[in-house]
């Protein structure tokens, strides 16, 4: 736990006195009110703020970045004015430990310096998250901020190969990525559903018959060299992935083939990556993703001198080369980037990306953005010259029926905030223990998570009005649970705590007592992929209960969930429930003794092998709010949690939440308390 001491040290924001300067208003400044994301190493807030309705540029060491900053000042109506207040871009080499870092001072002028263009860019980023408008006037606080990468790859993967998504949507996107200091943008560009990249050589690859979703959707070269300048001119790099031999069924549909190791496969792949490199030369585009994973079928498999012959063509042209690893793995002599998924560990001594355990398609809103925050990316504090740093990744596997639900059923813009702070700070201990269940209330690391929502919820506020951004505090909310009981099988099996709350119960000789409390919206009471969570048990019954103060009597929009489904492989964990159930392990939630109905399902009983049916209100973050009656007071909440299989998933979500305009926000005017007291 002391290395979560230190960690807070870092992170949290100090409050310092910087003199008066002229300009400034009374209006006190801060790290509550101007958060940064990802957290400075080093940041100092002063006690005013600089008020300014002009701007001039005194110095410009990096002219590109200064443009950048003019035109976002000018956007926002701040014209340049030689009375107004002064901006300096200035070029300094010994700021911190890379390439990278950069310092900020805000006081009587903006001074920025920075040994590159990328520090100049990042601490223009951090400027804008700082910059507010009140009528004409700017303001910005006063502020002296040091700071660096911890990890050379930041990065971040869409899956565009399953699932098509315009050029805008992606710009969108990458827009944000750039705001929170990501340096990569990694682009899945086929897949068994469509080969989305065009080739003029090969044009039968954009032919109606060699797609299977989308037909018809792919990306012109002139649309991929337009993502590749609107990337570079916000300081991230395209690593494009053409995945062989594997997930390659359009690719075979295009050509007529039946298996990958038909002799004329190696000669149209070797034209295809020559044909993909001559988009942009080796500076601009220095990778190449081969993908080489989840090679599981006899249709795909090729000799191991196929995939080597295509890795040193590559490196020929002076790329890097990167592979999966769960994947095919080359020689010792054939230097390859291998990128992590799953649980699969580096090879000594090889260079890898890490991108375990961070799925987007398989985390729900909430406990998953507690997994982003504590996991420590490559297994260690900082980067170096083997652990490059790591990559986020969407898999939504099944198809959508419009390309914004990838947004909208996936959490893609909290995942991209909470993870920018770990990969750009790292973290201090590799520590599983808070990857499914909050940290106990009160200590450090518990603090340190409260405080980095707080940021995220104003950035939410200021950024994200109106985008798909399904995340409201809730690590305030408290659980008490109690069980595993034996349900010997049939889900439907009661006890007693549903006939009155009490401390403890006495069921089959054995006493069961209340335990936490465990705090958030989302509980995982045994995680899907084995991580440490709180039970081993293999099937059960758990009830879980709190307690709701409301200042009135309303009926209360609620996300209320029993499984969180993978937007992965079909419906993820088993098959849909029938109507009438949350879901076919029969849980329930009653409220002030009354048993809640479930959802009116669009898509009842669903299979489990289902990737062609899109999702529509599967999770309780995309479909309309459960609408709970409250009294006024307090008011009982008891969660009922059967498990076993089919089921992937023993957990549950409960939180209220307020509809607005401008997306999801907190419930206003509630309060909890834990429903058993503990002496």
């Amino acid at each position: 736990m002391t290395r979560f001491l230190d960690w807070i040290w870092v992170v949290c924001l100090c409050f310092v006195s910087i003199s008066q300067v002229h300009g400034q208003s009374s209006t006190t400044a801060g790290g509550h009110q101007y958060p940064i994301i990802p957290t400075p190493k080093h940041v100092e807030y002063g006690d005013r703020v600089l008020t300014f309705d002009g701007f001039y540029m005194e110095s410009v060491a990096f002219p590109r970045e200064g443009l950048i900053l003019n035109e976002f000042l000018e956007s926002n109506g701040i014209g340049n004015d030689a009375q107004g207040l002064a901006v300096n871009l200035l070029r300094n080499d010994t700021i911190g430990p890379n390439d990278e870092a950069y310092m900020l001072r805000i006081d009587s002028a903006v001074t920025i310096s920075a040994n590159s263009k990328a520090g100049a860019y990042y601490a223009i980023a951090s400027l804008k998250q700082l910059f507010r408008k009140e009528g004409n006037k700017g303001h910005l606080p006063v502020v002296d901020i040091k700071d660096w990468p911890s990890f050379e790859v930041r990065g971040f993967m869409h899956d565009t190969g399953r699932n098509f998504q315009s050029v805008d949507q992606l710009k969108e996107q990458i827009e944000v990525l750039a705001n929170y200091k990501y340096n990569i943008f990694h682009w899945h560009l086929t897949d068994n559903p469509g080969w989305r990249l065009e080739s003029r050589k090969y044009p039968q690859l954009q032919s109606d018959d060699a797609f299977s979703r989308d037909i018809g959707q792919y990306y012109t070269q002139e649309d991929f060299k337009e993502i590749l300048a609107f990337c570079k001119a916000r300081n991230i790099t395209v690593i494009p992935e053409l995945d062989i031999p594997g997930h390659t069924e359009a690719f075979r549909r295009a050509f007529g083939f039946s298996k990958m190791n038909n002799p004329q496969v190696l000669s149209i792949l070797l034209d295809l990556f020559d044909e993909l490199m001559a988009l942009a030369d080796a500076d601009e585009m220095p990778y190449i993703h081969m993908g080489t994973d989840e090679v599981r079928n006899r249709t795909e498999e090729v000799p191991i001198e196929f995939i080597e012959t295509l890795a040193r063509h590559i490196q020929e042209h002076n790329r890097k080369v990167i592979t999966w690893k769960e994947g095919i793995e080359l020689d010792e002599d054939i230097v390859t980037i291998q990128q992590l998924w799953a649980q699969h560990p580096p090879t000594k001594g090889r260079e890898f990306i890490d991108s375990r355990a961070n799925y987007i398609n398989h985390l729900d809103p909430l406990a998953g953005m507690v997994r982003l925050f504590f996991q420590q990316p490559c297994r260690q504090v900082r980067g170096d010259t083997i652990a490059l740093g790591g990559i986020l990744c969407a898999w939504p596997d099944n198809n959508v029926s419009d390309q914004r639900d990838i947004l909208r059923q996936n959490p893609i813009y909290p995942s991209m905030v909470f993870y920018a702070d770990a990969i750009w700070n790292g973290r201090p201990g590799y520590d599983k223990q808070y990857w499914t269940v909050l940290p106990k209330a009160g200590t450090p690391a518990y603090v340190a998570f409260q405080q980095f929502e707080e940021k995220v919820i104003k950035h939410r506020e200021l950024f994200f009005a109106k985008k798909e951004f399904p995340y409201v505090s809730h690590s305030g909310i408290p659980w008490q649970i109690i069980g595993p009981f034996d349900h010997g099988g049939d889900f439907s099996t009661s006890f007693p705590v549903e006939t009155g709350i009490q401390k403890k119960y006495r069921v089959d000789g054995r006493v069961f007592t209340w335990e936490g409390p465990y705090f958030g919206g989302t509980i995982h009471l045994k995680h899907f992929f084995g991580f440490p969570s709180i039970t081993d048990a293999k099937r059960g019954t758990f009830y879980a209960t709190t307690q709701i103060y409301s200042p009135d009597h309303r009926v209360q929009d609620f996300w209320v969930g029993f499984h969180g489904w993978s937007r992965s492989g079909g419906r993820r964990g088993g098959p849909f429930p029938q109507q009438g159930e949350w879901h076919n392990t029969q849980p329930g939630i009653w409220v002030n003794g009354t048993l809640i109905d479930p959802p009116q399902w669009k898509q009842p009983g669903i299979t489990a092998q289902s990737e062609e049916i899109p999702f529509l209100d599967e999770d309780y973050f995309y479909r309309e709010p459960t609408k709970i009656p409250l009294k006024k007071g307090w008011n009982e909440i008891i969660l009922k949690i059967p498990f076993g299989k089919p089921s992937w998933k023993w957990m549950f979500s409960c939180i209220p939440i307020r509809e607005t305009a401008d997306g999801i926000r907190e419930a206003e005017g509630l309060k909890y308390r834990l429903a058993i007291k503990t002496e």
